[in-house]
């Protein structure tokens, strides 16, 4: 089955320059087989890095649960010590509308 996949992460970290592109290689690692494309927002706050990496397509996932599941099992070490939030939503494809599936 195929989903909708939108999920937003925060990464940080204190100061030290070129924290995009390190995220944009934990992100290629942990997701490399998945048809996701991300967009990378940096910014300074205090001396620290921040990263908000939004990544959307199309995923194999059926739920959050399965998201955050493959996540655990394909996500560094790096990764989970960037990581200060996440949100995530999973649409499955439905056959037909929306609303009833059978349309």
């Amino acid at each position: 089955m195929t989903s909708e996949t939108y999920i937003d992460f925060c990464f940080v970290r204190p100061e030290a320059g070129d924290f995009s592109a390190e995220i944009d290689e934990l992100l290629k690692n942990t997701f490399a087989k998945k048809r996701l494309n991300w967009f990378l927002e940096k910014k300074s706050i205090d001396g620290a890095e921040m990263v908000i990496a939004e990544l959307k397509g199309m995923s194999d996932w059926s739920s959050e649960e399965e998201t955050i599941q493959f996540i655990e099992e394909n996500a560094g070490d790096k990764f989970w010590e960037y990581l200060q939030g996440y949100k995530m939503f999973i649409y499955p494809v439905k056959r037909g509308c929306n609303s009833c599936g059978t349309h």
